[in-house]
């Protein structure tokens, strides 16, 4: 073993670091450890190759001494992570006109000049950066090496270790390139990542049936599938072929026998199956499935790299699971190597990889997932679409809650304007729907159901597009899909998960069908129930008109009356869903505009249905309406002031307990107020609450108990908690409008500047979608920390949006709260990160261990 302070050959004994030399350095000194057959190898730290790039170069000539006169190296890349990327390999350095005449006596002439020749162009290109087009054309190495003396003004070197010092600096140079940092970067690289190189001896052996040599070429080999992680061999071999062009090259043969063509198995069946043998043993020592670049020389098999198996979401899940269940690595590694957001590739549908997308524009990802269908403009042509087994997606400027019909009818939802919390985007992630939001390029005209992209077709309704909510991308046309995958190793990962964690995971569902989805993915119940959904029905609709229109308290009484029972038959239904489980409800909570018509048509067909003349129903709308919404009449100030409306939905709740729990369930139900930010308020519903509650018992003559809490959604409520908590039994933090609020911002208007902000670093990351700890965060500490101190038995929790993000579920854990509430479809992301968080404190890093 040599070892300089410039770099070091790769032996089972030599101190070769990840952080020092990169991952695939550590990789082949594992696999030397493992007696593989691995080539001679040289690794280059990465102190060294950022003195390469400043323009001091190490002892080349003792480089290169390692691997004895003649013989032709690659250069390879190795960065701290596989992920970070790196600059593309270059084979055979080394390649000269000597060099290539003694290749000629052991290969044969075709192959010494193909080799020359490829040498020369991939020299010239990617080394010198020389126009590519120059060398298309020469097909032999006097020409080649005209093209580049042309080019160069200067012979081609001869001489290796001059041809190794421009292609370590030209990578060097590479990666400490203006692309390269932001590439990595965005893969999480700080920027100061640094790269090592390996060099390594190529196997070049006699050519199959050429001067009497035995097997030769090279190829590419796994064993788990890419797209499902489940046992199969797939990779390629070519003939005579060097380093990974069996992946590119259409002569290349499969590697196990396949009746579709020629197999590497065929005729080399004992090299296979060393092959399997490699993998059975990196599977079991390296704990990882692996992907193994290979060579045989003269039958000779060597083995030149292994990299982790490129994989999907579905095969990441898959092999982790199954490399637990061989007993490969703990459960709690498996856990940990999956990042939670991995998790929505297999909850959705998702555009296939590779899969052509002709993009038409885009906007902000809101929601997960990808979906086909036809454009339509209106939640009625939705509706309708539906009924016709016909998939659409809903295109809007905005949504409102009269659309909620038009949603669940769509396969996704698109709108030009609003952010990661606007009503679009959080009905959407709800339903499990894929939504693009904020897509400002669109220009909509719902008089002529058309949409337009400048410098586009005009793409009418009825016209197929496709709508990836993960990547924030409308596609022309149908694209190739993958469909979800939510039993096998996915299930077993939700059962590991529910193992580990230690906090609650409830969902946030309004409707049973929501509720039902939530069970499928094994939450502990029911966070936030928006009632008001319920309400968007067209029958009941008309009925809670004309509680608005009612012209006193008695009327109003007399149309809840009438939607009492629609209430009642909700909560029974999810009572009856989540089995025992607690369910939160949120008592009203918007503005009553939302219910009222804003077009023409809507107002006439309200007035024919009120019988009541045009004139009258406009006034009383206008008079409905407020400068701005969100922050006037709605949550508990319309439950103080319109008392009517919470008096019939704590009836509801109630006599829902009673049928249910007359049933067998057991139901305490948890009545929660919004947008409280007095003590005051919370005294005077719960003293309505409890008359009705008192009614109920005597009524029906059962007994039956509930909890009270509040939502904290005001920054003054947060503050206040201490004086909130003596009447309530819980509080949770509902952090879209807690943000909202703390920040002074529209969560529906903020889209349209806040990547500006991002990326000029105003904030680390849009609050909308991920918790502002340093703000928003400390207003919760504060509130949860003076709840407590007034009421130490109160349950705390967190219901926002943000419940499904990994960081909201650690600062939960840490802050001391009971559970988290977030979307059915998030549930299992904040699961799997609520296992990890619980592990990494307990101790196991998941770090792979040589």
């Amino acid at each position: 073993m040599l070892t300089t302070p410039d770099f070091t050959e790769i032996t089972p004994t030599a101190d070769i670091r990840t952080h020092r030399h990169g991952n695939r350095a550590k990789c082949l000194q594992r696999l030397a450890r493992l007696e593989m057959p691995v080539p001679h190898t040289v690794a280059l730290s990465f102190d060294t190759v950022r003195a390469i790039a400043d323009g001091k170069m190490p002892d080349l000539a003792a480089l290169v001494g390692i691997f004895g006169p003649g013989a032709l190296l690659s250069v390879r890349s190795s960065s701290e992570t596989s992920d970070w990327g790196g600059p593309g390999t270059i084979l055979n350095v080394g390649m000269c006109d000597a060099t290539a005449d003694a290749l000629a006596k052991t290969h044969g002439p075709d192959v010494a000049g193909a080799v020359y020749t490829g040498f020369i162009r991939s020299y010239a290109v990617d080394v010198h950066r020389l126009d590519a087009e120059e060398f298309e054309n020469p097909i032999t190495p006097r020409l080649a090496k005209q093209a580049y003396e042309a080019e160069m003004e200067e012979a081609f070197p001869q001489d290796t270790t001059v041809q190794l010092a421009e292609v370590l600096r030209s990578m060097a140079r590479a990666w400490e390139g203006t692309t390269a940092r932001l590439l990595r970067q965005a893969q999480g690289a700080p920027a100061d990542a640094g790269l090592g190189l390996v060099v390594q001896q190529m196997a070049l052996g006699p050519a199959p049936g050429t001067f009497g040599g035995g097997i030769s070429g090279a190829g590419v080999v796994q064993f788990v599938s890419s797209d499902t992680g489940e046992p199969q061999i797939t990779g390629r071999y070519l003939p005579r072929g060097q380093g990974r062009q069996a992946l590119t090259e259409g002569a290349a043969q499969f590697i196990e026998s396949d009746p579709r063509g020629p197999a590497l198995e065929d005729v080399a069946p004992d090299q296979v199956q060393a092959l399997r043998d490699a993998h059975g043993l990196m599977r079991m020592r390296l704990r990882e499935e692996m992907q193994i670049e290979f060579t045989l020389m003269d039958g000779a098999l060597s083995i030149l790299d292994a990299v982790r198996t490129p994989r999907s979401a579905r095969a990441e899940v898959e092999i982790a699971v199954a490399l637990a269940n061989d007993g490969v690595i703990p459960r709690e590694e498996a856990l940990l190597r999956i990042p939670p957001f991995t998790l929505n590739g297999l909850l959705h549908r998702q555009v296939k990889a590779g899969a052509v997308r002709d993009v038409l524009t885009t906007g902000i990802p809101a929601a997960p997932g990808a979906a086909t269908g036809k454009i339509v403009f209106s939640a009625a042509a939705a509706q309708a679409a539906s009924a016709r087994g016909e998939p659409c997606i809903l295109v809007r400027r905005e949504t409102s809650p009269e659309d909620i019909r038009g949603m669940h009818a769509a396969q996704a939802i698109l709108t030009e304007r609003g952010g990661v919390t606007s009503h679009a985007a959080v009905i959407a992630r709800g339903l499990g729907l894929p939504c693009v939001a904020g897509a400002t390029q669109l220009q909509l005209d719902h008089r002529k159901k058309t949409v337009t992209v400048p410098g586009r077709k005009v793409f009418h309704e009825g016209d197929i597009i496709t709508l990836d909510g993960s990547a924030g991308e409308v596609l022309v046309g149908a694209a190739e899909m993958v469909e979800p995958a939510l039993g096998g190793a996915f299930a077993t990962l939700m059962e590991w998960a529910d193992e580990f964690r230690d906090i609650g995971i409830r969902a946030n569902a309004d409707t049973p069908e929501d509720a039902a989805m939530a069970q499928r993915f094994g939450v502990d119940g029911i966070g936030l129930c928006r009632t008001e959904h319920m309400f968007f029905d067209s029958n009941r609709m008309t009925v809670m008109r004309e509680m608005i229109f009612a012209e006193n308290a008695g009327d109003r009484a007399a149309s809840l009356d009438r939607l009492l029972p629609m209430q009642r038959d909700d909560f029974i239904q999810l009572f009856e869903l989540m089995k025992g489980q607690p369910v939160t409800i949120r008592l009203f909570d918007p503005p009553l505009h939302e219910f009222l018509p804003r077009d023409r048509d809507g107002i006439r067909a309200l007035a024919e249905a009120l019988d009541l003349p045009v004139s009258r129903v406009a006034q009383r709308i206008e008079a409905l309406q407020e400068f701005n919404p969100m922050l006037g009449m709605r949550g508990v100030r319309l439950g103080i002031t319109v008392p009517e409306i919470y008096e019939m939905q704590a009836r509801a709740i109630f006599e829902a307990t009673v049928t249910s729990s007359r049933k067998g369930a057991p139901v305490v139900p948890e009545i929660m107020i919004p947008l409280v930010s007095a003590r005051r308020e919370v005294e005077l519903v719960k003293a309505s609450v409890d008359a009705i509650a008192s009614e109920v018992r005597s009524k029906t003559g059962s007994d039956f108990t509930y909890r009270l809490g509040v939502m904290v959604e005001t920054p003054r409520a947060a503050l206040r908690a201490g004086e909130i908590a003596e009447h309530a039994a819980f509080l949770s933090f509902g952090t879209n409008d807690l943000t909202q609020m703390t920040y002074g911002l529209s969560r529906d208007d903020a889209g349209r500047f806040m990547s500006a902000y991002v990326q000029q670093g105003v904030y680390p990351e849009d609050p909308f979608r991920q918790l502002d700890i340093d703000g928003v965060g400390e207003l919760m500490h504060l509130g949860a920390e003076r709840g407590r101190t007034a009421r130490p038995d109160l349950t705390l929790a967190l219901c926002g949006e943000h419940g499904g993000h990994p960081d909201s579920v650690d600062f939960s854990r840490k802050a001391g709260f009971d559970y988290v509430s977030c979307s059915p479809f998030r549930v299992p992301v904040a699961k799997l990160a609520a296992a990890q968080f619980a592990i990494k404190d307990n101790g196991l890093s998941g770090d792979i261990k040589a």
